[in-house]
């Protein structure tokens, strides 16, 4: 094990005897979560992997980006190709970044070209809160959620009109605000967000002889809103949208190149809820997304690619003595529009899924079953089965398995002849089983839990000259997390193992940790607040292009955090990521930020 790993490590162990701790007041660590069932349930009635982020905690994160506050999370890993903004991948539980779907406010987003998401354009001021759902997800959502699903909320409210407003400043000419109001009248909810960044960013490449070495700024402007309306007790209809747009510069090839990237993320999705009797909800949802991304070589474009996705869906959720059904159907349009002469440009997707939920007495069952039929490979089953125990008021135990799957991209099916590459229509989508353990101890402030997990992923599409169906990887870890009160004090704390293992070469997958933990501890104490962040990662594997592998180095990083109220509603705040200045490396060639603070004004009401 990594040596620095093993003074939190063993903090965390020590979580296992909570009754050691005093508990203080904490709000309670029993949120109400959608993602992981589709419909509303606490996280003690869970049966999957899950986390909540809720703004406080967004707000502790300061002027971190949505992939660093991920990371502070269990089981989840990050890397990025050099500064603010630049292109940037999620593991979860080890899987590949493409095997992560995100959804905003219930719309898909992400490429289908590439088949990732652009995480580096939703910005955190725009969060409302994070759920986070890790095992197969796919009986529930379909294509994608090999690793898992990750749902970001935009920012609402409810009750008396609220208005809030940030503004800050901080290292390599950082500027930051954002602000917007939001409440509710006469049936009416409504609100409106929008935020702006800007900064200098520093060097992507500083070691690499053929790239630019200017500095790699970032900017984004960003909006978001939801305007909704109760038209009688029980039925309600609405709108969401969600705008992002930023440009950001990064070294490619040519030292004296200027290469910039240009993408927006989008989405509007309207809703129509309906209590049609005592126990039985109707939801129709109708969204469109799109992400469309420019290339810019020394300001002139250089390749265009765009994705837009249109999802029709009808859900209906029944509560009945024999437990909560949910039925529903759903219809995916997914359309390119790029600078690449694609044979293919459009598929669509037809679904229908079918959800049980039981408890009874100590016991609590999951199960999901969901086929797919796509235009361009046919049809998909895949299914997940989950069974609980509840010992004691205070623990539980729960096992599960799954499957998931997700579809090839346009890039892998229809890429046109380049350079000897080219698209392979004849693939087959890639497939998952998991299996997993988990058990758990929580009080109304606490919450220990330890998880053992099994992903076999086969038909992995591996590209040489075309893509096939020849790779399979091995993902075996152990998640151990806390989250409470000692000595009054609020801290969480989480160590994973991973063996995460691409089975025809016996490698370790390039950027995964097999030892991470994270540890956060903090005090609000009057109009005091401060939080103490660590991250430790061991040793990972790269394997550039075309080159013979590389180690990238274990890394410790330490972050601060502090707020003062200066008034009822008014604070200022600060907050330091890399506090000790370490030099790490998320991917082969490209550097990190070092020491970096900023510090702002927040008026929030509470």
């Amino acid at each position: 094990m990594y040596p620095r790993l093993k003074p939190i490590a063993t903090l965390v162990a020590l979580s296992f005897a909570p009754a050691a701790f005093a508990v203080d007041k904490l709000a309670s660590l029993d949120p109400v979560l959608i993602t992981a069932t589709r419909q509303e349930m606490r996280v003690s009635e869970q049966l999957a992997d899950v986390s909540v982020i809720e703004r406080e905690a967004i707000d502790a994160a300061g002027q971190s980006t949505l992939e660093e506050i991920l990371s502070r999370q269990p089981g989840i890993e990050y890397s990025s190709n050099g500064s603010f903004g630049a292109n940037s991948s999620i593991f979860l539980r080890g899987t590949n970044s493409s095997h992560v779907l995100l959804l905003v406010d219930g719309m898909r987003m992400g490429s289908a070209t590439s088949g990732s998401a652009s995480w580096n354009r939703i910005p955190a001021s725009q969060i409302e809160r994070i759920e986070i759902l890790r095992g197969p997800a796919s009986s529930l959502y379909g294509s994608d959620a090999i690793g898992g699903v990750i749902q970001v909320f935009t920012r609402q409210g409810d009750g008396p009109l609220s208005i809030y407003g940030e503004v800050g400043a901080g290292s390599y000419d950082t500027t930051a605000a954002s602000g917007g109001f939001s409440g509710s009248q006469n049936g009416w909810r409504y609100a409106l967000n929008a935020a702006t960044y800007s900064t200098a960013g520093f060097n992507s490449r500083p070691w690499t002889a053929t790239a630019n070495k200017d500095k790699d700024g970032f900017w984004m402007n960003s909006l978001s809103g939801r305007l909704a309306y109760s038209f009688a007790k029980g039925h309600e209809a609405g709108v969401s949208v969600f705008y992002s747009d930023g440009e950001n510069k990064y070294d490619g090839s040519g030292a004296a190149v200027d290469w910039r990237n240009r993408s927006s993320v989008s989405s509007v999705n309207a809703f129509m809820k309906n209590t049609l009797t005592e126990n039985w909800t109707s939801t129709v949802n109708i969204g469109m997304s799109a992400d469309d991304s420019d290339d810019l070589r020394n300001g002139i474009r250089n390749s265009n690619f765009r994705t837009d996705q249109r999802l029709y869906s009808w859900q209906n959720d029944l509560r009945t003595r024999y437990g909560n059904f949910l039925l529903a159907a759903e219809r995916l349009e997914q359309e390119i529009d790029t600078t690449t002469a694609y044979t293919v440009r459009e598929r669509t997707n037809n679904s229908l899924l079918g959800g049980w939920t039981l408890g009874y007495e100590a016991h609590r069952i999951q199960a999901n079953l969901r086929r797919d039929d796509n235009s361009q490979f046919g049809e998909k089953t895949t299914g997940s089965l989950g069974y609980g125990y509840r010992f004691s008021r205070n623990w539980r135990a729960n096992a599960s398995y799954g499957t998931a799957f997700k579809a090839p991209t346009f890039n892998d099916l229809y890429y046109p002849l380049s350079f000897g590459f080219f698209g392979n229509p004849n693939l087959l989508p890639e497939n998952a089983r998991n299996r997993e353990v988990a058990l758990h101890f929580e009080t109304g402030q606490q919450h220990v839990s330890l998880t053992w997990y099994l992903n076999r992923v086969e038909n992995l599409i591996v590209w040489t000259n075309t893509p096939s169906n020849v790779g399979s990887a091995r993902l075996e870890g152990i998640t151990l997390a806390y989250e409470g009160v000692v000595a009054g004090l609020k801290v969480q704390a989480s160590y994973d193992y991973l063996d995460a293992k691409d089975l025809d070469t016996d490698r370790r997958l390039a950027r995964r940790a097999q030892n991470r933990v994270a540890a956060a501890i903090g005090q609000t104490h009057g109009a005091w607040e401060w939080r103490v962040e660590e991250q430790i990662s061991d040793d990972r594997m790269d394997y550039p292009f075309g080159q013979p592998a590389k180690k990238l180095g274990g890394y410790a990083l330490t972050n601060l955090y502090g707020a003062y109220r200066l008034a009822k509603d008014w604070s200022v705040f600060a907050r330091v990521n890399n506090l000790f200045d370490r030099e790490y490396v998320l991917a082969d060639t490209y550097a990190t930020p070092g020491m970096n603070a900023f510090v702002g004004i927040r008026y929030s009401p509470k």
